[in-house]
């Protein structure tokens, strides 16, 4: 769908997509000279969920809305913490078990600002970022409300 750079810092690169997300591609975007630190999470479907074999996830999105909410993820980052680059990316579409649903990549100078602000991230985009996910599974199929869907986001304190 779309690749977009945030207006406000060409380091930081957000996107959602209908093909295969790439762990290479977001460690090639968030590495450089600077940074002595990448951490990444990779966000896949799982076979089973509360006792249930699941077949696959779809993902849909309002993907303007969507990418702002990422790039203001980005900005509330740079906000709190020391960073170098950041990459967030999110399937829509099928996404078999196995695969990605969600790669996001950050890199700072020292590993305690990549290591928070990826775990921030992560839980901000479930809460707040406009994407559903319905899972299919054995005997039926459902829209899921991620349980940290329902509150604002969070500002992180900032750096001080």
């Amino acid at each position: 769908m779309s690749a977009v750079p945030t207006d406000a810092d060409a380091r930081d690169h957000v996107e959602i997509t209908g093909s295969a997300l790439s762990l290479d591609a977001a460690y090639e975007r968030v590495r450089s000279p600077g940074a002595g630190a990448v951490v990444t999470f990779v966000g896949t479907t799982r076979d089973v969920f509360q006792g249930k074999r699941v077949d696959r996830l779809e993902y849909e999105c309002y993907a303007p809305m969507a990418l702002k909410k990422m790039r203001e993820l980005c900005v509330l980052i740079r906000g709190r913490w020391e960073v170098e680059r950041i990459h967030i990316a999110h399937r829509t579409g099928t996404v078999a078990v196995g695969e990605s649903s969600v790669i996001i990549a950050v890199s700072s100078a020292h590993r305690v600002a990549s290591l928070e602000a990826t775990r921030w991230c992560i839980d901000e985009l479930k809460a707040t970022v406009p994407i559903w996910k319905k899972e299919f599974f054995e005997g039926g199929e459902v829209w899921k409300e991620n349980e940290t869907q329902r509150r604002e986001t969070r500002a992180p304190e900032p750096r001080g």
